[in-house]
């Protein structure tokens, strides 16, 4: 049985359907068990077909009007038109759309999600910010194409996905500097750790920074752990096992 997280502030949005999927209720098996959404990894993609099919069950929807990106840490949003298929998606690590019944979805594995939605204007969006891609502008990038799209900053909910803790993010001291390259009040998203020369580093505190900076209407985060909380993949947890691979939770919106 699929094991679903919902954010109340996007729930009380009637217009929207959403999800944060656990790795419960697929058809996976071994390092990928069970609700492995990733075709990135090297599960049978057959396996993960019917998982995210199972998603776009569990909302009602035909697994054709559910479109994903090609991740590839970086700043491009892409505008969402019509479905594209499955196998040949964009590349990029955001996606905004203003049509109805087009799921947007992403697969992560510590990562965290972002989902939004303009309630008034009837526009929502999705990016993956992992760390590369948060400090190289994804997340205002995606809200500016929402804009692009009609919506207003003031209207717009954001929500942060569940995404590794900062206890469990040991980070380099080359990493600390390239962000304090581009501010110091960077600091404030680090703490020493005990690995001389090494930081912890809240990745979920810099994404909600930014969105803070957006002033947007609401923002919210799923305050769970992918490391520690082993109903998520952890890239982290898997290369700390010496575990062969690791798969990817899923997370998803569209209008109704």
């Amino acid at each position: 049985m699929l094991e679903v997280i919902r954010a109340p502030s996007l729930e009380k949005i009637s217009s929207i359907e959403h999800g944060f999927f656990t790795r419960q209720g697929g058809v996976s098996t071994g390092v990928y068990t069970s609700l492995n959404c990733s075709y990135a990894c090297a599960d049978d993609p057959q396996s993960v077909h019917e998982n995210r099919r199972r998603i776009m069950t569990y909302f009602n929807r035909p697994l054709e009007t559910l479109v994903c990106v090609q991740n590839v840490h970086g700043n491009e949003v892409v505008i969402v038109e019509t479905p594209w298929q499955e196998q040949s998606p964009p590349q990029g690590d955001a996606m905004v759309t203003k049509q109805k019944n087009i799921t947007l979805g992403t697969d992560t594995a510590d990562c965290p999600c972002v989902l939004f939605a303009d309630e008034i204007h009837h526009i929502v969006g999705l990016c993956h910010a992992g760390w590369k891609g948060a400090k190289r502008g994804i997340i205002p990038a995606t809200v500016e194409k929402m804009v692009q799209l009609g919506a207003k900053k003031k209207n717009i909910t954001a929500v942060i996905g569940p995404c590794i803790a900062q206890d469990f993010y040991e980070v380099s001291i080359e990493f600390y500097q390239q962000f304090l390259h581009d501010s110091l009040e960077n600091t404030a998203f680090f703490k020493p750790a005990l690995k001389p020369h090494h930081y912890l580093f809240n990745l979920r505190h810099y994404v909600k920074a930014q969105l803070i900076q957006l002033g947007l209407a609401d923002i919210s985060a799923i305050e769970l752990d992918t490391y520690l909380d082993e109903r998520f993949f952890s890239y982290r947890r898997a290369t700390h096992r010496q575990e062969t691979d690791f798969g990817g939770h899923f997370a998803s919106i569209y209008l109704k």
